[in-house]
Order: C-alpha cells, then structure tokens, then sequence
C-alpha cells in the first residue's frame, strides 16, 4: 500500500489523468466517491479476490460445511480489502485535511494506492499523511484483538475476526518497512528531510534503503519456500512467488523514486524558449501540401493558423499531419487540422521550470502557442520535445 504524489517519470504531467477522468486510460472501475475521492478497482483485485477465496476456503470448510465455506471465505476477500481501502482513504482524508488534493484510490493486486495531486510542503506533513495508513490497521488489528478478547462468537464470526486481525496487523506492521514506495519509506524520507532540509536527500535515501528491503523480501521468500514445518508441510513454491512479486513491486516503485528525484532536477532547467519549435504562420484555407512546403521552406517544426490580419487563431496537430497520406494533403487544408488556441494554451516564451509544468498539466495538449511579451508569435511548444528533454536519466 502507497501513496503518490505526481513524479515526472520521463513524461510531461500534462498527461496525467485528474480525479475526474472518464478517459480509457483511468485506473479500473469506479466504485464511489467517499469525501469527494475517487475509489477506483482494478481488474487485478478480482484475480486477488478469487485467490484469497480458494486460500482461505479450507480454514472456512473447519467450522461450516460447504458450499456455504466458499461464501465465508469470499466474505473474508471482501472485508480484506476493506482493510485495504480503509488504509488507502485514511491516506487521502490526512492529505485532504492537510490541504493537499487528492485524485484518486485504487485498490489493486498487491493492495492499494493512493494518488495525491503535489507533494507535501513540509515533512511534518509528509510524516502525518504516511502514517495514517498504517495507523489505522493497527488500531484495527487492536479492536480486533479487544474484541476476541470481550466478545463470545459463533464459529463463522470468530474465524473472520481472527483473520481480519491478523491481516491488518501484518498490513499494517509491513508498511512499516523503512523503504520506498511503502509507507515506512515515507517516514524515512519525512525524518531525513528534516534533518537535512532537503526533500530529495530524504527520497534518494529512502529509496535505496527500498531497494534493500525488496531484496530481504525475496530471500525471506526463498528461505519460507525451503522451511518445512514440523508435520512435514511447508510454504514451498507459493510463497516464493508472492515474495518475488511483493518484492519487484518494492524495487520498481524505489527505483521510480531515486529516478523522479533525477527528473526533479531537470524541472527548473526546463525553458519553453528553449524547447520551442519555429512556426509557420498560415491562413485556414491553405492546402495542407502548400503548408508543409512553407514550413520546409523555413525550417520550421509547426503550423500556426492566423487570420488575415496576423493573429493567430489555431494550431495545428503534428499527429493529425501525420496522419494524413501525402495524396490527400493537396485537397485537405491547414484549418480543417487545426485546433483553437484557448487562452491556456498560450504560454509566455519566457516561462520556465516549475511554472512550465504547471502549465502544462493545468491545459494538458499536445502543442502550445508562445508569445512574447508584446503578443507576437514566438513559436510552438509540443509535449513530445518537453516528453524528450526527460529522456535518458
């Protein structure tokens, strides 16, 4: 289980799907809205959910006969991963509370996450936000623990409740581990942030340590898959594979982290000047062929349409250019591809760094005009060129 907030993972963040995203891209199914956040499920869960039934059907079988032992244990997938979303919405409530948005939940294979709009400004809150998760299963597991303690139980229940305890008590002491992408990790990385005053020492730091626990993952799984119990069983292949898949989810999220941070690096060195294409400035009714002459003819990367007295009115797709065969071009004109310039996308030439990017992702599209400061046209910037300054770290 983890929370994100939005890295530049060699990608503009003018791509990013917000909390209200209906593209196909979106994380899974949308299952509500709880505190105005999006609850997505992937598909994966219900692989998981299905697994977790036959896992536990046999415990179930020990104190109800079946079919009825298949519904008890569906019973236990379902009120696992409520365990999980409880976990994951703990994250964004403390986000949201803390003033931070949050875009979405998904629940998924390996748990849950919990996609956050920015980062932190401060560890504290860095701190506050990682630590609700896990909190929350452990105050969890403790009620659980209460009430096997106070409570007489048919058979059914007391099963589900010693599960659900044990399950929250190990999801919670697990997201514990001092590594990226779990929540130990972000704990990690609000304490070296503090104490060095700088985010990115704390994110190099805690990825790297995330990197060790993803290989303490895999030799604890190799040593469990070889352990043998006293009546002769054992965990054997099972856990070895699910210690590799925990495990490779570790590494990749912590070598994700260390990379963001590289990629955090390059932001203020980002210049739309720099970056920009020179345009060629073109009526709407001019043939695409006769477009694309002038543009060669300039040596210019992009197509601006203008009105006849100068002022730019469109811009024209790059995909869209492409994707039309060179015998249609004579017969297509540069507007009939073009789309209208709203006044978001129109960046200043001079805009840089941060401010770039937030741009970007407040108008995400695949071209954006720039003007100087007097409105005259400077040139185009495409999301592919700021897609390709990230490339290679």
């Amino acid at each position: 289980m983890t929370h994100s907030a939005p890295p530049a993972e060699g990608k503009t963040p003018a791509g990013d799907p917000g909390p209200d995203d209906d593209r196909p891209g979106r994380p899974g199914l949308l299952m509500g809205r709880p505190f105005g956040v999006p609850v997505f499920v992937s598909p994966s869960w219900f692989l998981v959910a299905v697994l977790v039934t036959v896992m536990f059907e046999g415990q179930a079988n020990d104190v109800i006969a079946r079919p009825a032992s298949y519904a008890v244990a569906f019973a236990y997938a379902l009120l696992l991963y409520g365990s999980v979303f409880v976990h994951e919405l703990s994250h964004a409530v403390t986000a949201r509370v803390l003033g931070l948005p949050v875009r979405s939940v998904t629940l998924h294979i390996l748990g849950g996450e919990t996609s956050i709009g920015r980062e932190a400004p401060t560890p504290g809150r860095e701190f506050l936000i990682a630590f609700a998760g896990p909190l929350v299963n452990l105050v969890l597991a403790g009620l659980g623990l209460f009430a096997h303690a106070v409570l007489t139980l048919p058979d059914v229940a007391l099963l589900l409740l010693e599960a659900l305890t044990f399950a929250n008590l190990l999801v919670g002491v697990f997201n514990l581990l001092p590594g990226l992408p779990l929540d130990g990790g972000r704990l990690v990385r609000a304490a070296v942030w503090k104490a060095t005053g700088r985010s990115r020492s704390g994110a190099i730091f805690a990825g790297w340590v995330g990197r060790g626990v993803a290989l303490a993952c895999l030799l604890a799984g190799a040593f469990l898959a070889t352990y043998e119990t006293g009546d002769g069983g054992g965990f054997g292949w099972l856990a070895l594979l699910w210690s590799a898949l925990v495990a490779s989810f570790i590494w990749v999220g912590a070598t994700q982290a260390i990379r963001a941070e590289r990629v955090r690096d390059r932001i203020p060195l980002l210049s739309a000047r720099r970056l920009a294409r020179r345009a060629t400035l073109v009526t709407a009714d001019v043939p695409l062929a006769e477009a694309i002459r002038r543009a060669h003819e300039e040596h210019s990367g992009a197509l601006v349409i203008v009105d006849h007295d100068g002022m730019p009115r469109g811009l024209v797709s790059e995909k869209a250019v492409t994707a039309t065969p060179p015998h249609r071009r004579p017969w297509v004109t540069a507007g009939d591809l073009s789309r209208g310039i709203e006044d978001a996308l129109t960046l200043p030439a001079d805009i840089t760094g941060d401010d770039l990017v937030t741009a970007l992702r407040h108008a995400p599209a695949s071209e954006y005009l720039l003007v100087e400061p007097d409105g005259r046209v400077y040139g185009v910037l495409a999301v592919a060129d700021v897609d390709r300054a990230f490339t290679g770290i």
